[in-house]
């Protein structure tokens, strides 16, 4: 038995349990990888994705459900932090990680939703953009199926 090997025109993605993680939040380099998950190069290419920008990141708690479910791993396009197209963002607000929902409003200010209604929807106005860093757009959910 040798250890196992990703095929010929396989990516390595890095996978992080970081949600709320404490520290500068803003690279994953410094964060403890949980696993490596190898992905086709050319089916990431289809989907728009850059190998070396994607990281997988572990879902906490139950904010986003129905979307995601605490447990899921999602993978994030770290090259694609452009929020005027709404989407499920990781972001960085005041030091914390949190993956939420993004609206940009007249005015520029952004609206946080969590699509699990028990919780409620969070504005950031203008003036407090500068608490806000978004590191990557959610784009592809692996999670059990319910």
């Amino acid at each position: 038995m040798g250890s196992a090997t990703a095929e010929a025109g396989a990516v390595a993605v890095n996978m992080y349990d970081v949600e709320g993680a404490a520290g500068d939040g803003r690279s994953l380099d410094e964060e403890r990888i949980e696993g490596v998950l190898y992905f086709p190069e050319a089916q990431l290419n289809a989907l728009g994705l850059s190998p070396e920008r994607i990281a997988g990141i572990k879902v906490r708690g139950d904010s986003m459900e129905e979307t995601l479910a605490d447990g899921d791993w999602v993978l994030i396009n770290q090259a694609d932090t452009d929020y005027r197209r709404e989407g499920v963002f990781l972001l960085l607000v005041s030091g914390e990680r949190r993956i939420k929902r993004v609206q940009r409003l007249a005015g520029g200010a952004l609206y946080l939703i969590s699509d699990n209604e028990h919780y409620e929807p969070e504005m950031i106005p203008p003036e407090q953009m500068r608490e806000v860093e978004i590191l990557g757009r959610c784009e592809v959910r692996i999670g059990r199926i319910a």
